[in-house]
C-alpha cells in the first residue's frame, strides 16, 4: 500500500500521514471495523475523476466520529464535515476527486479553498 505524506499549503503546521486506497474494495471498506483512528493518521480514497456520487463516504459499522475533507482534482478543499459514527451517508457540496478521512479533531485544520500538498511514498 501506499503512504502519502500530507501538508496543507494554506496552513503551514500542519502534517498528515495517510494510507492511499485506490480499489473498490480498499475504498469501500476504509476505516470500518477500526477500533481507533491515531490523531496524526488517515486514508485518502482516490478516485479516477471528479464526481459527487463517486466521493461518497457511508459511516457503516464505523467505531468513531471521523473529519471528511473533499478535494478537487488540483487538491483544493471543497468541503469540509464532521462525520458521525453509523450515519448512512455523507456527499460533497462539489464534484471531488479524493476524499481524506481524518481524525475528527482535525476539523479545524481546514477551509474551503485550502490548497494541499502529497507527497507518495511506495511501502515495500
Amino acid at each position: 500500500m501506499t503512504t502519502i505524506n500530507i501538508s496543507n499549503l494554506s496552513n503551514p503546521g500542519f502534517s498528515i500521514t495517510a494510507q492511499l486506497a485506490q480499489s473498490f474494495l480498499s475504498k469501500f471498506l476504509g476505516l470500518m471495523f477500526k477500533k481507533e483512528l491515531l490523531i496524526n493518521q488517515g486514508i485518502v480514497l482516490a478516485e479516477n475523476y471528479e464526481s459527487k456520487f463517486s466521493a461518497s463516504i457511508h459511516m457503516l459499522f464505523m467505531n468513531f466520529d471521523i473529519c471528511v475533507v473533499w478535494l478537487d482534482k488540483d487538491l483544493r478543499v471543497i468541503d469540509v464535515k464532521h462525520a458521525k459514527k453509523w450515519h448512512f451517508a455523507y456527499f460533497p457540496k462539489k464534484a471531488a476527486q479524493y476524499v481524506l478521512e481524518l481524525h475528527f479533531s482535525k476539523i479545524s485544520e481546514f477551509n474551503l479553498g485550502d490548497q494541499l500538498q502529497f507527497e507518495y511514498e511506495k511501502n515495500i
